[in-house]
């Protein structure tokens, strides 16, 4: 196997023999699968019979709340790659609505990116981890199975996430933090509310996580290319506002720890936006563009363009 590239021996996932990543099987996840079926169909038939344009509005607020602050901002911006830097308050408050999302405990979610993200840089990739068995096949693994490595390479995270005892809490009770949203909502509105509010919203979360996810290593444009990787990043236009600009991810594979991942011209980028408006407030600072990273040998330019300044 050939050398890897310096950004790789700095990350947080490190193994003896880089195949390690390679060597598994996709196994059925009974939790994981359970945890996912169950909110859709409460959100199909619950949702049906308690249908309200109220509670359907409900339902694209929650949604899309969640997926600015929590995912984007809170899971992925800052907890995963620390690409700004705010109030402890601030980032418990983002990774908190990040839980919402229902994916995963924060500390679950980050290892699955890393993990995720270590194998997509090697020279080969297993297929569950690059997206790569099919739209049907993949579907199916990533909403209902896991893959178990045989020797799964260890995950090296800093001090300030491995001890922090919020993080260790969320990552105990993922799945109970919907209680309170639902005790909360069901006072306010009832049974459709809760049926919008929360297990439409957790389902559209995990379902659109996994579809963009699809797209996003297998089809799209790019500006970019990460030389001796088995998985390259797709930009997948027109969903910047569904995804709030997480759909630039062939700009996030090129630049991933930079805070905008919109990073050409008509590339909207809602959660950049919103940093920038806590920025002004004086929530956030030192965001880090692509500019600020190191530099990476293994990184070719495929397209024109000119990286807009912050």
């Amino acid at each position: 196997m050939p050398p890897l590239p310096e950004s790789l021996k700095q990350h947080r996932v490190r193994s003896g023999d880089p195949a390690d990543a390679l060597q598994g099987r996709v196994r059925y996840s009974p939790v994981k699968s359970l945890w996912f079926l169950g909110m859709a169909g409460a959100a199909l038939v619950g949702g049906a019979i308690t249908f309200t344009w109220t509670a359907f509005a409900l339902f694209l607020a929650t949604t899309a709340c969640v997926l600015l602050f929590g995912h984007s901002l809170g899971s992925h911006r800052k907890l995963i790659h620390d690409s700004f830097q705010c109030p402890k308050w601030l980032e418990y408050l983002l990774v908190y609505c990040g839980v919402q999302v229902g994916l995963a405990g924060p500390l679950g979610l980050l290892r699955q990116h890393e993990l995720r993200d270590y194998a997509q840089r090697l020279p080969a990739c297993h297929s569950y981890l690059r997206h790569g068995g099919g739209f049907w096949l993949d579907g199916w693994w990533q909403l209902n199975c896991e893959l178990v490595l045989e020797r799964p390479p260890a995950l090296h995270l800093e001090p300030r996430i491995a001890t922090d005892r919020f993080y260790r809490a969320m990552e105990r009770t993922w799945m109970l933090q919907q209680l309170p949203p639902a005790l909360l909502l069901y006072a306010a509105g009832g049974w459709g509310f809760v049926a919008w509010g929360v297990c439409a919203r957790i389902t559209a979360g995990i379902f659109g996580h996994w579809l963009i996810g699809y797209f996003a290593h297998n089809h799209g444009q790019m500006h970019a290319e990460v030389e001796g990787a088995a998985v390259q990043g797709h930009n997948i236009r027109f969903t910047s506002l569904l995804t709030m600009g997480e759909c630039w991810h062939n700009n996030h594979h090129a630049y991933p720890g930079s805070a905008k991942l919109g990073l050409y011209a008509d590339e909207w980028d809602p959660g950049w936006w919103a940093l920038c408006a806590l920025r002004r407030l004086g929530l956030v600072w030192d965001t880090r563009l692509p500019h600020d990273l190191p530099a990476r040998p293994e990184l070719r330019k495929l397209a024109c363009g000119r990286l807009l300044e912050a």
